[in-house]
C-alpha cells in the first residue's frame, strides 16, 4: 500500500495523475485493508476545502515505505484526498484547476457501478474460474461418486480458499459452488446431504461464500444449477423445473450477478433449465457437456447451440467432459450453427484440464481412469496458453475451465490474454512468462529453460514404461430414457453392484 501511494506521488505533476489515483483507489477498494465509501471526497489540489459532498477514502494504517525507506505518516481513519497538499510534491502544484474534482468524482462514480457479464464480454474476454469438485475431492473435502457440494456447510473456508486463489490466478466470476445442488441429486442412491442440511441451505452457504470473495475483487457472481437425475429418471418437464426452480430461487433472492445451466447432456433438458432461470430476469449462459458428436439423444452440436440462444440464452458453449481441442471443435460448429440462423450471441468455453482424444461420445467419464487415474493426462500451464489463444482467435470471449482445472490454469488464461484484457492476474507476481524465472535457478541447463521456444515445444513424458497413450472407453450407450439410469433414494444394492460388475468386462 505504501509503494503504491507513493508512485501516485511520484507521477502527481505528470499529466496522468488522476489515472494513478484511481488506480490507488481502487487498489485500496481491492484490498483488505481498506476501502472506498461514498459520499464524501474533498479532492482539492491546492489544499483548499471543498463544501461539495463527494466519496470518501477510507485507506489502512500504512508503516514503512520501502520505496524510499522511511516511515509514511501513520493514517488514523479517513484520508481526505486533499492531504495531498499537504505533501511537498503537490504544493509545488497548487495551480492545478478544480476540474480534477468533477473529473474524479465521475470517475469513482463509474468505479462503483460493477460492469455487468454481458458489458464485460463486450469489452473483452472474461475469465472464468476452474474445476471446484475435482479439486475439493483431492483435497479430502467432496466425496467422489455423488459429488454434491456439502462441503459449503461442512468446510466453508476450504471454498472459499479456492475462490480465493482463482480470483488472484486472474477469474472475473465467483461462480457460487451449487454443482449438483438440486434437491433430487442431493438425496440419491443413498446421499444423506438433503436431510442433513437440504438444498436451500446449500445454496445459501455457496452464495454467501462466492459473494464474499468477489467483492475482494470487484469479480461477478454466477448461480449455477445442472442436470438432474428427475431428468434421467424420465419424470417430466414439470418435475424437472421444479428442481431448478428451488435452487433460481435462492440465487435470486442472494441477487447474483448472473445464472449458468451448466453440465447438461440432453438439450431437452438445458432448454427446461433456461427457461427457468429466464424468469428470474437474470442474464443467462449454458454449456452443454457434449462434443462434435452432438448431445446423447443425436441432437447436433449446431442445433444444441440454437436452441440454447433462441430459449433465451445470452452465452452459449460447452464444459467439461473433453479436453480444450475437444471442446473447441464443437464450438466451431455451434458458431456454424448460430451464424447460419442470424443469432448473436457470445461463445463460452469451459473445458476438462484433461487430454482425452480417445474418450467417445459421453467424454472422459467414460475413460476406465475416470475419475482416479487421470492424473497422466493432465493438461500443462503451456497447453492452456495455446487453448486460451486459440479460443479467442475463434471468437471465444467467456474463456474457463471444468475438471482438472487448477488456479495455475486459470492464470495461464489471463497470461496468454493480458494484452487483449490490459492487465495481469495478481499470481503473475510469483509467476515470470514462459519460464523466465528460471534464470535465477543454481543449475545452468535448467536456466537455459527460462524461454518461451523450450516450454511451447514441451512433448512431456509420462515417466511411465509400460503406459498406454490411449484408453479402450466403456461404450454402453445408456442414456436417458433407459432403464438402468433411474435413479431412486436407496442405496445401489449388492445384487445391482454385481450386475454391473458382469456387464463391466462383458
Amino acid at each position: 500500500m505504501a509503494q503504491s501511494l507513493y508512485r501516485i506521488l511520484d507521477q502527481v505533476s505528470r499529466p496522468n495523475f488522476l489515472p494513478f489515483l484511481l488506480r490507488f483507489v481502487a487498489e485500496v477498494q481491492s484490498s483488505g485493508s481498506g476501502s472506498v465509501s461514498p459520499p464524501r471526497l474533498r479532492v482539492d489540489p491546492g489544499g483548499r476545502k471543498s463544501a461539495r459532498p463527494e466519496f470518501n477514502v477510507v485507506a489502512p494504517l500504512v508503516a514503512h515505505d520501502t520505496l524510499r525507506g522511511r516511515q509514511l505518516p501513520m493514517l488514523a481513519s479517513p484520508l481526505d484526498v486533499r492531504m495531498f497538499g499537504a505533501l511537498p510534491q503537490v504544493r509545488r502544484r497548487r495551480r492545478r484547476r478544480r476540474h480534477l474534482v468533477s473529473t474524479a468524482n465521475a470517475s469513482f462514480a463509474a468505479m462503483s457501478k460493477k460492469k455487468t457479464l454481458l458489458e464485460r464480454l463486450a469489452d473483452g474476454p472474461v475469465i472464468g474460474d476452474g474445476g471446484f469438485v475435482f479439486a475439493l475431492e483431492k483435497r479430502g473435502y467432496i466425496k467422489a461418486g455423488p459429488w454434491t457440494p456439502e462441503v459449503n456447510i461442512e468446510y466453508p473456508e476450504a471454498v472459499k480458499q479456492l475462490h480465493r486463489e482463482f480470483l488472484r490466478a486472474g477469474s472475473d466470476v465467483m461462480q457460487a459452488l451449487t454443482f449438483y445442488a438440486s434437491d433430487d441429486k442431493l438425496e440419491n442412491r443413498g446421499n444423506v446431504a438433503q436431510a442433513k442440511y437440504t438444498g436451500k441451505a446449500i445454496n445459501q452457504a455457496a452464495c454467501d461464500i462466492a459473494a464474499e470473495v468477489a467483492r475482494e475483487g470487484g469479480a461477478l457472481v454466477a448461480g449455477g444449477i445442472s442436470q438432474t437425475p428427475t431428468y434421467l429418471s424420465g419424470k417430466g418437464k414439470a418435475a424437472v423445473q421444479e428442481e431448478f426452480r428451488k435452487q433460481v430461487k435462492v440465487f435470486a433472492d442472494n441477487k447474483v450477478d448472473f445464472l449458468i445451466c451448466e453440465y447438461f447432456e440432453h438439450v431437452e433438458e438445458i432448454i427446461w433449465a433456461i427457461e427457468v432461470c429466464r424468469e428470474s430476469g437474470l442474464t443467462v449462459a449454458a454449456t452443454m457437456c457434449i462434443g462434435p458428436e452432438g448431445d446423447l439423444h443425436g441432437v447436433s452440436a449446431a442445433e444444441c447451440a440454437v436452441q440454447m440462444a433462441k430459449a433465451g440464452a445470452s452465452v452459449v458453449g460447452i464444459n467439461c467432459h473433453f479436453d480444450p481441442q475437444t471442446v473447441l471443435e464443437a464450438i466451431k460448429l455451434m458458431k456454424e450453427g448460430l451464424e447460419k440462423e442470424g443469432l448473436k450471441v457470445y461463445l463460452m468455453a469451459q473445458p476438462l484440464a484433461f487430454h482425452t482424444p480417445d474418450a467417445n461420445k459421453q467424454g472422459f467419464i467414460d475413460l476406465p481412469e475416470f475419475p482416479f487415474a487421470l492424473e497422466p493426462r493432465i493438461c500443462t500451464r503451456w497447453d492452456i496458453h495455446k487453448y486460451a489463444r486459440e479460443a479467442y482467435n475463434l471468437g471465444v470471449r467467456y474463456i474457463g475451465g471444468c475438471c482438472g482445472f487448477e488456479p495455475y490454469h486459470v492464470r495461464a488464461i489471463a497470461e496468454e490474454l493480458a494484452v487483449e484484457r490490459g492487465k495481469l492476474p495478481a499470481a503473475s507476481e510469483k509467476h515470470d512468462p514462459w519460464g523466465e524465472g528460471l534464470k535465477m535457478h543454481t543449475k545452468p541447463w535448467v536456466r537455459a529453460r527460462s524461454r518461451r521456444d523450450f516450454w511451447a515445444n514441451i512433448n512431456p513424458a509420462s515417466g511411465r514404461p509400460f503406459s498406454a497413450s490411449l484408453s479402450k472407453p466403456d461404450g454402453w450407450g445408456v442414456t436417458a430414457g433407459d432403464r438402468d439410469l433411474i435413479q431412486k433414494k436407496d442405496k445401489t444394492s449388492e445384487e445391482e453392484l454385481k450386475t454391473l460388475f458382469s456387464r463391466q468386462f462383458c
